[in-house]
């Protein structure tokens, strides 16, 4: 258990000293003063008020990532809505990565993004 001191300043000659509340209050009663700095010893633990644990929301199920490729030289619709094998399929048989543009559906919004090149070339990469 922690206790708690305060500085006795009323000695003579050495200094002050840390004497535990308790005498502190005793002598203050008898009349002798102690200033009140406070000290402690030993620190508690926090004790953390107990609460029902709240309940974290079930992660929304994955869903299958959807692609749409268009022809750059053309710009016809390959293939749209198509899953990830379709779209390396669809990759591998493309003269260039620059004659394809690649969009991704955004989960959050619905939008197409298109892929860059990197992302392209990643993508591609899972042919071989």
């Amino acid at each position: 258990m922690a206790r708690t001191s305060v500085l006795d300043t009323e000695t003579k000659g050495t200094g002050a000293e840390m004497v535990p509340l308790e005498r502190a209050l005793e002598q203050k009663r008898a009349g002798r003063g102690i200033s009140l700095l406070r000290r402690r010893r030993a620190a508690r633990p926090r004790q953390e008020p107990e609460h029902a644990p709240v309940p974290t929301p079930a992660p929304a199920p994955l869903r299958s990532r959807q692609f749409k490729l268009i022809s750059a030289i053309s710009c016809r619709v390959l293939a749209e809505g198509v899953g990830v094998r379709e779209t390396v399929d669809l990759l591998e048989r493309a003269r260039s990565l620059v004659d394809v543009r690649v969009y991704a559906r955004d989960s959050a919004a619905g939008e197409w993004r298109p892929l860059t090149l990197h992302e392209t070339r990643l993508l591609r990469g899972y042919a071989r």
